[in-house]
């Protein structure tokens, strides 16, 4: 396959005209001409993107026990631009939580999964969000010990509140073994968060959702995580979860190269409007809003998201007036580059041929993963 545009998304984050040529999966060259031999496509070229906070989509949990369904889960979001997906856990028993970790790990092996995000269980009640009040617990030795055994290298971060008895300590255990700890679900102050972030946490779940927001005299763990080099902000680009205005300022503070876009996503995700589970919680989804169902039929905190990356990045363009390669670049790049995933995150030599061929509004028109053209004959363009 050879590939040509005037927009390719090179390296330095800039858009250029490039020939990509590839071969048994791989992109054996780029060239910085149009070369006459190659297919033009009047698209812009930019990396496969990178999900790493997502738990399902197509009616499917990752954790489901049905593989045909996780493997329907990621090929929904791969559809959709997704060409690396993390598959992510919710707060569920730490016995559930192992055989969940060890049914993904086949996955990860085949390589339809880049890694395993654990959200909770060791979470703040008081920022739960959509996860379980009473399966949450402290970060004890013996259960970060417990999840670092089942992940056996395959689980690359958990999420955690580290104000949390112990919480401090998980954070220090998790990264001496390599798991990115993230901040998140958390009801710490600023003293806190920057204790946490001094003892190794660099990833910052859904900035802004389940953590105390900015106050002027009390200005909570946002303003320190913004602001931090050593931090990864993950950002849920849906206009739901955080306005357009915020979105702006989050990341000209924290720059692209901070910024990791996410999907956290749920098994509604393109699926229609109804009823829907959550690890353990109901859901119910009206249109396209997720939020958690409680018994009398009231609606509570929003649980996950129906996103794909391709629908943030065309938010971010589209809504928000973010350039389309600095969209593409905190879809791909960033977070490519931050979890060490040497392989894909940038159109050069030798990385894997992963790519997104998106308009101008960035909306995602094809998908190459691995150097084959992705079926996307079920996608439905809405709008």
């Amino acid at each position: 396959m050879v590939l040509a545009s005037q927009r390719v998304l090179r390296p330095d984050g800039t858009f250029a005209p490039a020939t990509i040529y590839i071969d048994a999966g791989r992109i054996t060259a780029v060239e910085d001409r149009i070369s006459p031999q190659a297919e033009q496509v009047d698209l812009a070229i930019v990396p496969g993107y990178v999900d790493t906070h997502c738990h399902g989509a197509a009616g499917a949990d990752f954790t489901d026990e049905d593989p045909q369904k996780v493997r329907a889960a990621i090929e929904h979001h791969r559809a959709n631009g997704t060409t690396t997906q993390f598959a992510s856990t919710v707060t569920e028993r730490m016995d559930d939580l192992v055989d969940q970790i060890h049914r993904l790990r086949p996955l990860v092996a085949a390589g339809e999964l880049a890694g395993i995000h654990a959200e909770g269980p060791f979470l703040a009640e008081n920022r739960r969000g959509a996860h379980n009040p009473e399966l949450l617990r402290d970060p004890s030795d013996a259960a970060v010990t417990r999840l670092l055994q089942a992940g056996e290298g395959d689980l690359r971060a958990v999420t955690l509140a580290p104000e949390r008895e112990y919480g401090i300590r998980a954070v220090q255990t998790l990264t001496a073994h390599g798991v990115h700890a993230a901040f998140g679900h958390s009801d710490a102050d600023a003293g806190i968060t920057r204790e946490a972030v001094d003892a190794g946490a660099d990833v910052v779940t859904h900035l802004f959702n389940a953590m105390a927001p900015i106050h002027h005299r009390d200005p909570g763990p946002v303003p320190w995580l913004l602001t931090d080099s050593r931090t990864l902000i993950e950002l849920i680009c849906d206009g739901v979860h955080v306005a357009a205005d915020v979105l702006r300022m989050a990341i000209r503070t924290a720059g692209v190269e901070r910024v990791a876009l996410v999907t956290d996503a749920m098994s509604a995700t393109g699926q229609p409007d109804g009823r829907y589970m959550l690890g353990t919680l109901p859901v119910q989804v009206d249109q396209g809003r997720a939020r958690i169902r409680h018994a009398d039929g009231s609606l509570g905190a929003i649980a996950g998201s129906t996103l794909t990356m391709g629908g943030a990045v065309e938010f971010l363009v589209g809504s928000v007036g973010v350039a389309l390669a600095d969209a593409a670049t905190m879809a791909a790049t960033t977070p490519a580059r931050w979890y060490g995933l040497d392989e894909v995150g940038v159109i050069e030599e030798g990385r894997l041929a992963d790519l997104c061929l998106v308009d101008d509004a960035g909306h995602v028109e094809r998908v190459i993963r691995h150097g084959e053209e992705v079926d996307r004959s079920t996608v439905v363009r809405c709008g």
